[in-house]
């Protein structure tokens, strides 16, 4: 197993609970009075300290165990970013039950999926949040399914008092506001176990439950529901709060959902750490920078689109926020502009950018890199475990073998953070591992020699051009560097004589004029001709779809374009595109 080396920490963690319970009661022993989170309710912020978050831990645990929750029950917490998600973790835990984040921007078919793999006994949703008609998205998902109805918690939120009459919010098995202490004769009926567990989950033992899961990103078919036991959750963020170096006084930006495993785990480590978390449950970009300045935020994780945002309504500012107190920011690259807001985030303000590496599978922040990493390393996705009870190793995917280091092969995982069972799903269960109990990733990596892992892309995105194999980021980076371009996707499809082709795809700055041409001439000055894109099309805007860890392009839609326009070069601001 190749683990890496130790990890210079920058501080010790207080933290040595293994129980979420534990960890709270820590942490309100040194400091009851110290913040552990932020909710933003009429454009400002409240205090949530750590005596006040275990008080309303400990209401909502006796709710539950009133309402006959207990342990294998399952709950869906249908909830935006509010210090209420946090809350319904802690107490779920607390009696045993595990806990399936539903992201607010899910449909009415995604929520019908979530009901029949995790078959809820209880679900938490908002009553009016962002004028979204949640409770009508989950009418609609249980009338498509026969499964029980479930009970039925109503969660005004920060800003918010319930409704006088929840009634309305019985979809057939009762309904109660929750943390008013009033749970009358509701009960829950008993659970049903769709937890199919992996060979790293029969590793654990029966005392140590379940305690979240989350969805893939259904890149491949169907998300998968990803369930991981509670120590690990603990352990995870532990880990992840010393290699991230938050200590006591730290805020971290949750804008990604706590639904995702990316939201999640950077604001359990938060908290792991002896920092607080700034709830974004909106992103309002120009109002979140604002927020980050007034409360001091040292840590934050999210793609470049996101950090993007964050970037492009600072420099509009006038004055501009002061983000002086930001450390450590964790990136991933899916615009390629990951390299461009590191360099502005370190000259501007002193931080600390590393790329990183998860997955709902295996947690998010499972790799990044170490502070003295040099920034051309550091800057890519991938780094290092984050505890040496985790082992990576890069193998051929097709028989397992490892590769020698600098060759490119399947990342493989080993250790506490693997997914413990898939819920609903068997057939996931068996094949996700190897015959040795590895973890197959499905991503593409290649082993530095010295306990790293440079991400390259998910398998499935790599392009074979004339013989090599090729990461479309690497096209991408390059178009990202023009200065026309917004945003740039490459994506490959099957071209004439049987060869595949790199096709690009440019969003241009407002008044720029470089055409395909100088987009194929700028990739040739620096890329292998196998690598400049055979069609470079312009267009207004990057097809988007929303997942649990924030927003992505569909790649399957610009394959589809490109394969369209294969006859002709598309530019937007001349010619209107076909389909939009």
């Amino acid at each position: 197993m190749a683990h890496r080396p130790h990890l210079e920490l920058r501080g010790e963690c207080a933290v040595t609970a293994r129980t979420l319970a534990a960890l709270l009661d820590d942490l309100v022993t040194l400091d009851p009075a110290a913040p552990a989170l932020y909710d933003v309710t009429d454009g400002g912020v409240v205090v949530i300290d750590r005596a006040a978050l275990r008080a309303r831990v400990e209401v909502l645990t006796d709710e539950l165990r009133r309402a006959g929750v207990a342990g294998g029950h399952c709950i869906a917490v249908h909830l935006p970013n509010w210090s209420d998600t946090v809350v319904w973790q802690f107490a779920a835990a607390s009696v045993g039950a595990h806990v399936i984040g539903v992201n607010t921007r899910y449909n009415s078919g995604e929520i019908a999926h979530i009901l029949t793999s995790a078959r809820p006994a209880v679900v938490a949703i908002a009553p009016n949040f962002h004028d979204l008609d949640l409770l009508g998205r989950l009418r609609t998902a249980l009338d498509a399914v026969e499964i029980p109805a479930p009970v039925l918690a109503v969660v005004p939120g920060p800003s918010a008092s319930a409704p006088q009459d929840i009634s309305t919010f019985d979809v057939g098995a009762g309904c109660w506001t929750a943390e008013s202490g009033v749970v009358d004769t509701l009960r829950t009926p008993p659970p049903v176990d769709t937890a199919a567990f992996t060979a790293a989950g029969r590793r654990g033992t029966s005392a140590d439950r379940l305690a979240v899961a989350f969805t893939t990103s259904g890149s491949t078919g169907t998300p998968k529901l990803a369930a991981h036991r509670e120590s690990a959750v603990v352990a995870h963020a532990v880990a992840d709060a010393l290699g991230m170096g938050v200590r006591p006084g730290d805020v971290a930006l949750c804008v990604l959902p706590l639904s995702g495993v990316f939201g999640f785990s950077t604001a359990m480590a938060a908290l792991a750490g002896g920092g607080a978390v700034l709830m974004e449950s909106v992103f309002d970009a120009d109002a979140v920078v604002r927020r980050m300045a007034a409360v001091g935020v040292t840590h934050a994780v999210g793609g470049d689109d996101l950090m993007g945002r964050i970037h492009d309504v600072w420099q509009e500012q006038n004055p501009r926020s002061d983000l002086g107190a930001l450390r450590w920011i964790g990136i991933a690259d899916f615009l390629g502009r990951s390299h461009a807001l590191a360099t502005w985030a370190r000259e501007s303000f002193g931080t600390v950018t590393t790329g990183v590496f998860g997955s709902s599978e295996v947690f998010a922040l499972l790799l990044f890199w170490h502070q003295v990493d040099p920034d051309h390393v550091r800057w890519n996705g991938g780094g290092r475990p984050v505890s040496d009870d985790i082992a990576v190793r890069i193998v051929d995917p097709v028989d397992d073998t490892p590769v020698p280091v600098g060759s490119r092969g399947e990342i493989q995982v080993w250790g506490p953070t693997v997914v413990d069972a898939y819920l609903g799903n068997p057939e996931a269960a068996a094949r996700a591992f190897t015959d040795d109990g590895w973890f197959r990733s499905g991503d593409l990596g290649i082993a530095t020699g010295d306990g790293g892992v440079t991400y390259v892309c998910r398998m499935g995105d790599a392009l074979r051009l004339r013989g090599f194999l090729v990461d479309p980021a690497e096209i991408e980076h390059r178009l990202a560097d023009h200065p026309d371009v917004v945003t740039a996707k490459v994506v490959g499809i099957d071209g004439r004589g049987g060869y595949t082709e790199a096709v690009a795809f440019v969003v241009p700055r407002p008044g720029a004029t470089a055409t395909a041409t100088e987009f194929k001439r700028w990739c040739g000055d620096e890329l292998a001709a196998f690598k400049v894109p055979s069609a470079v099309h312009v267009i207004e805007r990057m097809p988007t779809t929303v997942g649990g860890n924030g927003s992505k392009i569909r790649a399957v839609e610009l394959r589809e374009w490109a394969r369209q326009w294969i006859d002709e070069e598309r530019d937007c601001r001349h010619v209107a595109p076909a389909r939009h």
